[in-house]
């Protein structure tokens, strides 16, 4: 038998493996790739998963926060579901994204499919000023905004009375009717910078060649988009409209400083409940559980968007 026989191929080798039913690649074992994670899933388990735990165990009683609780089971997620004024809080939740993520990401689209076509200078700074509202606190944002929004001398109603256009003023943060998308005009304010800074780089990364092989077919302006600026987008996409629905579904400090919920629960909000619940009515158990399906309605949605941008991808490829 010659020494040849006894040298095994990598190749062999692997198929050796195979047959063994191990089909890990060679190298070092998997577990030292969960040593490098340790450090960090110990910290996310203590700040984030052990407070969830808490926060589900607290939604099973009904609390006050002080005397001793009841236990009630999952009698506060049947609240959630049978409660108008928690129904009414999570349509103007869903009504939000709309302002949150909808708009921003066409509007960032929008810049995308500009400046992919056109050379735009000075596309740097464009980029700062419009993600500047990202950099502002919340607080600060909100208080700005309630001054513009002000029924008496705010911007705003100064501008349409100063058109002759009287009609059109009023209190837009008071009037039932306009409080919500007053409330979410702000948001998309907030969030149409940084869908734009995503979106604008991914354009970025797209090979040129496609855009000079669309043009040669005779493509316009919006046949290129749709064939060109868009498909290679999807990552972008899935990760802008990721970033605005959180930010939508727990919007609380924006709420709360211009409108507080009003007028009466007009712009009610799942996080302005959890607060008003836990810190003003006492119901520390009802708010544990409004904010247990929150965090549930924001995985669910934030999965089948990365589901879909997945598939899409695929698809594609």
């Amino acid at each position: 038998m010659s020494a040849r026989s006894f040298v095994t191929s990598p190749a062999a080798a692997l198929a050796a493996r195979r047959g063994r039913g191990d089909e890990r690649p060679p190298g070092e074992p998997r577990r030292i790739g969960y040593l490098y994670l340790l450090p960090a899933l110990l910290v996310f388990g203590a700040f984030v998963l052990a407070p969830l735990v808490h926060a589900f165990w607290l939604s099973l009683f009904d609390w006050d926060g002080i005397t001793a609780g009841h236990w009630v089971g999952l009698h506060n997620y049947q609240d959630v579901l049978s409660d108008q004024a928690l129904r009414t809080a999570f349509g103007h939740a869903l009504i939000l994204l709309i302002f949150y993520a909808g708009l921003p990401v066409a509007i960032g689209l929008m810049l995308a499919g500009v400046i992919a076509r056109v050379q735009v200078r000075g596309l740097p700074l464009f980029r700062v000023v419009l993600f500047l509202p990202q950099v502002v606190a919340m607080v600060v944002v909100a208080v700005m905004w309630r001054m513009i929004y002000d029924p008496g001398n705010g911007p705003i109603n100064t501008a349409l009375r100063g058109v002759g256009l009287d009609g059109l003023a009023k209190s837009w943060l008071g009037d039932f009717g306009v409080a919500l998308p007053a409330v979410g005009l702000i948001g998309t304010w907030v969030m149409y910078g940084l869908a734009m800074v995503l979106l604008t780089a991914g354009v970025q990364k797209i090979p040129p060649s496609l855009y000079d092989a669309a043009r040669v077919d005779g493509a316009g302006a919006v046949r290129e988009f749709l064939a060109v600026t868009l498909p290679a987008l999807r990552g972008e996409i899935a990760v802008a409209l990721t970033l605005t629905t959180i930010a939508a579904l727990r919007n609380f400090d924006l709420v709360y400083i211009t409108t507080k919920g009003g007028p009466g629960d007009a712009t009610s909000v799942p996080a302005f409940q959890v607060y008003q619940r836990a810190f003003e009515t006492g119901k520390v158990g009802s708010a544990a559980a409004i904010g247990i399906v929150l965090a549930a309605l924001i995985f669910t949605i934030t999965v089948a968007i990365n589901r879909v941008a997945e598939r899409g991808t695929g698809a594609r490829r």
